[in-house]
């Protein structure tokens, strides 16, 4: 077969049908189920449940009432809910006070697909929607007797965790027009990165004239003006109700964050009158076959594996939301990316693949950035609401920057301005936004402990999040130097190599745990040490010296280090000790998700740790530890991710795994591991990568012991034999456990894989990088 007739085939193929859109639904996966008709959509449309005391991050929980279908979500995000704006609510029967509480329970399980969702509420009521990039679509059925659908456009989703979080509607507009189509606008603030007001317009057309329709007004549950008022505008709760005696309606809704006359032509342009639910999902599950899941193929026939591995594409492509066009603070004619939530959280392996599946809207997102460095002062490290914050650590998208630098990306980037905001991240101090919950120095953007990192060279406890701070800075330093060098800066080269190394000023070479010394822990101003435990962070959080990761976490995390970090833990015999405690059970009692294993795969600090084993020549480790950790913390279901899939990052790191490579990010390396089955990966310019994997009898003279503790129940090949025994790059034998971006990205490659059994030593070769050695 033709690799242009293969292609067409992987294009063809309808892969949706593996697309579990409710995988991490549950058990804080956080991850949004409604329809989002392609990746990036700026329409995210789905339910809106609300118990009174979880929140509901994406929209969705499995228990609660249904208080509203709205148009806007983010998808796998913590801290607290945003959006949940431009809502509609069918009740059944008229509806004397629209302020009241109209959540409705469900009958049942809602149902979803790609492009399609549905619920039925207790009271008879059917709720299915599509949508399009900028436009939603609801399809009611109602019982007989009449029903109504009322839109509050002081509807948002609620924060039930007492931070200050919540978000808050501040005013409003709201008007049906003479053709019996309404038209406003809604603004709200605050949430979880702390916005200032904002506004979305929207505009709403039914398909059939209602037999009453009535806007109304009022504070709380007290109406000021329920009637036939042409708009209501101001401080109070707005809205409308609209009146049907018919089986079924249907309502076509577009937004804007520029103009209700915006938000009118995007519904009339996406979904013209006459439009079906079924048009618009089918188009849906198309764009996704053919922009996100034809990029990887596979001879695979294990559905659960299947439904791992496509689900995992889709979540990691519902945000960022692309806005271009839709920017309502300054014009410009680069693109508009935002809900970029968070670098901190995508920068260690989401961008990465972000980079190899989708170039085109990665170079767009890296140019986004960098217009908002011109027009703000500073790259987001998040931003949502079109407002930076927060920024949990480093100023994580010199990382993003660096990494996409470094892998020859340039088409209409402009790196002189790219590496300006780099530099304005690395010199200049944000100010101080003055967080409640981190009141030492900004949250919003840059990196607020900078003045300790210019004068002592390290972070004191004066800033919060002292020691997870300090390792990022040097990273990101670390990420200057890459750029500084290619644009042949050579005294900024060499100013941000040696910062890059400031993280082994929190080494404390005497501080010890579990037989093992040598940890990174707080450090004063006089530039003694803080006595500290390094299985303790305190609440892990805002105001503690680590931020969700322990001491033995980030004392691994300076990656582009780590021949001088594997010298100070003792060298390689005790590194590669100190690398598998990471991984017994019952020694962190605080860790939960573990079992109190030291290794958290729900949170991002320890993401890289299992494949370090590399850098000490046990690729064997790696791919177990690895291997382990996706098997035990995965899974196809409604619970498939280890907690908060933090915008897709969780999903990330498992496609990585099923690859059987890692990102290093701001470097080029990759470190290898062991591909789950053959599959063929869709590069730049109709470049490919083909692994293939073929399992081999267990080499008898094998030359790695079996680890103690490795046993295997799971009876697929791949689970029973995936260590790698021997790699072919390119059709030529490879002993190095790690790879370049030049071997097999850059002009497309091959990696041919055997497996086995049982370890064996194949990764004689030279060792991988490690540039601030």
């Amino acid at each position: 077969m033709s690799l242009f007739v293969a292609l067409s085939v992987a294009q063809s193929a309808d892969y949706s049908q593996y697309v579990n859109v409710f995988l991490g639904t549950e058990n804080g996966g956080n991850m949004f189920p409604g329809v989002v008709a392609a990746p990036f959509a700026m329409v995210k449309l789905g339910p809106d449940v609300t118990n009174f005391t979880t929140d509901a991050y994406s929209g969705y929980l499995p228990v609660g009432n249904i208080t509203g279908f709205s148009l806007m979500h983010e998808s796998g995000t913590g801290g607290a809910p945003k959006y949940g704006v431009v809502s509609q609510m069918p009740v059944l029967g008229a509806v004397p006070n629209p302020l009241v509480d109209l959540g409705t329970n469900r009958s049942g399980p809602d149902q979803g697909a790609v492009g399609y969702y549905k619920t039925s509420l207790a009271n008879g009521i059917i709720i299915e929607v599509a949508a399009t990039e900028h436009a939603g679509f609801y399809q009611y059925t109602f019982p007989a007797g009449g029903a109504s659908v009322v839109v509050d456009v002081s509807h948002v989703l609620n924060s039930f965790r007492g931070l200050g979080w919540g978000q808050n509607y501040t005013n409003g507009r709201f008007g049906i027009m003479r053709d019996g189509h309404y038209e406003g606008r809604g603004t709200y603030n605050n949430g979880w990165n702390l916005a200032p007001n904002w506004d979305i317009y929207f505009c709403g057309y039914f398909d059939a004239p209602a037999t009453s329709s009535r806007t109304f007004s009022g504070n709380g549950t007290t109406l000021a003006s329920y009637g036939r008022a042409r708009f209501t505008t101001g401080k109070m709760r707005q809205g409308g109700v609209f009146s049907f005696n018919r089986e079924t309606v249907t309502s076509r809704v577009g937004i804007s964050f520029i103009s209700a006359e915006r938000a009118c032509q995007n519904v009339q342009k996406e979904i013209p009158r006459g439009t079906t639910l079924k048009t618009l999902s089918n188009t849906a599950s198309s764009r996704w076959n053919s922009e996100v899941f034809s990029k990887i193929t596979t001879t695979e026939t294990n559905s659960t594996i299947l439904t791992q591995l496509y689900s995992s594409l889709y979540g990691m492509h519902l945000i960022p939301s692309n806005r271009t066009g839709e920017n309502p603070l300054w014009k410009s004619h680069e693109p508009y990316y935002d809900d970029v939530f968070t670098q901190w959280d995508l920068f260690r392996c989401s961008t990465p693949l972000m980079h190899v599946l989708q170039p085109a809207a990665y170079e767009e997102q890296l140019r986004s950035l960098i217009d908002i460095w011109r027009h703000e002062g500073f790259l987001p490290d998040a931003r949502s609401s079109n407002y930076n914050g927060r920024t949990q650590g480093g100023s994580n998208s010199d990382n993003v920057l660096a990494d996409a630098y470094v892998k020859g990306v340039r088409g209409a980037v402009n790196w002189t301005d790219g590496y300006a905001a780099m530099r304005t991240d690395a010199e200049v101090t944000p100010p101080n936004n003055n967080d409640p919950i981190a009141l030492d120095s900004s949250t919003k953007e840059g990196r607020g402990a900078l003045p300790d990192w210019l004068r002592y060279g390290y972070i004191t406890p004066t800033y919060s999040r002292a020691v997870s701070r300090a390792v990022e800075y040097s990273v990101n330093d670390f990420g200057l130097r890459q750029v500084a060098m290619g644009l042949n800066l050579g005294a900024d080269s060499a100013k941000y190599l040696n910062r890059s190394r400031n993280w082994r000023n929190h080494w404390n070479p005497v501080a010890s745990s579990l037989n093992f010394t040598g940890f990174v822990v707080p450090r004063y101003a006089n530039g003694s040490f803080a006595p500290y435990d390094p299985l303790q962070c305190g609440g892990c959080y805002w105001k503690d010296p680590y931020y969700q990761g322990l001491p033995w976490e980030y004392s691994f995390n300076a990656h582009h280090d780590m021949a001088h970090l594997i010298d100070l833990a003792g060298g390689p015999a005790t590194f590669t000790r100190r690398l598998t405690k990471m991984f017994e059970p019952g020694i962190a009692p605080a860790n939960k998700v573990t079992g109190g294993m030291i290794f958290n795969p729900a949170n991002e600090p320890s993401f890289t740790t299992p494949y370090l084993f590399n850098f000490v020549g046990r690729q064997d480790l790696s791919v177990y530890y690895s291997r382990m950790v996706a098997k035990k913390y995965y899974n196809a279901g409604r619970s498939g991710i280890p907690g908060n899939s933090d915008a897709g990052a969780m999903q990330t790191w498992l496609l990585w795994n099923m690859i059987g490579l890692y990102p290093l990010t701001g470097q080029s390396t990759f470190l290898i591991g062991s591909p789950w089955f053959s599959q063929t990966i869709a590069l730049a310019a109709g470049k490919t990568l083909n692994i293939t994997v073929t399992h081999t009898n267990t080499n008898a003279n094998a030359t790695v012991a079996r680890s103690s503790n490795n046993s295997s129940s799971n009876s697929s090949s791949s689970d029973a034999a995936y260590y790698v025994q021997s790699l072919a790059v390119n059709g030529k034998p490879w002993t190095k456990a790690w790879i370049a971006w030049s071997d097999v990205f850059e002009h497309g490659g091959t990696m041919d894989f055997a497996l086995g059994a049982e370890p064996v030593r194949w990764a004689t070769g030279e060792l991988p990088p490690s540039p601030a050695s």
